[in-house]
C-alpha cells in the first residue's frame, strides 16, 4: 500500500476516533447532575467539575441539556442544540454552556464564539429580562472560558 493510502487511512481513523471521543464526552457530562443532596453521573467528571464553582452551578438539578433553540439570527433561520443550560430566574441570568474537544482552541474559535452568539440572541427573545452568560468548556485540559 502506497504511503499515500496509508495517510488517507490514517487521517479517516483519527477524525473517526475524534468524532466518537467527541461524543462520548458529551454523552457523560450530559447525565452529570449535581445538587446539594444528590450527584448522578461519571464520579471523575463531577469530580472536577465541583473543582470550579462557576461551572458546578451550570450542573445543579434545574440545569438542562441538549436544549433545542431555533429562529432567526440576522435574516436567517436557525436552528441548533444547546449542550447545556441553566436559567437562574433569582439572578436573572441565563447560563450558556457548549462543551469543546478540540486539542487547539484556535481552530475554530471564531466559529464556535459565533455558535454561542446566536444562542445568545435567541434565548434574549425568551428571557428578554436576563443577562446572558456564554462558557466553553474545553474538555481536553478543562479550562472553562468566559465569552
Amino acid at each position: 500500500m502506497s504511503n499515500n493510502i496509508k495517510e488517507i487511512i490514517a487521517a479517516r481513523d483519527a477524525v473517526g476516533f475524534a468524532t466518537a471521543a467527541g461524543t462520548d464526552m458529551h454523552n457523560r457530562l450530559g447525565r452529570i447532575m449535581i445538587g446539594d443532596e444528590v450527584e448522578c453521573g461519571d464520579v471523575d467528571l463531577i469530580a472536577k467539575i465541583k473543582a470550579n464553582p462557576q461551572l458546578a452551578k451550570m450542573f445543579c438539578p434545574k440545569s438542562m441539556t441538549e436544549v433545542p433553540v431555533a429562529g432567526i439570527v440576522s435574516n436567517r433561520f436557525i436552528s441548533r442544540r444547546i449542550d447545556r443550560l441553566y436559567v437562574d430566574d433569582e439572578a436573572k441570568t441565563v447560563y450558556i454552556l457548549d462543551y469543546k474537544t478540540d486539542v487547539s482552541r484556535d481552530l475554530f474559535h471564531d466559529k464556535y464564539v459565533s455558535q454561542l452568539r446566536e444562542y445568545s440572541i435567541l434565548l434574549r427573545q425568551v428571557y428578554p429580562k436576563h443577562t446572558c452568560k456564554c462558557f466553553i468548556l474545553w474538555t481536553h485540559d478543562w479550562v472553562l472560558e468566559s465569552l
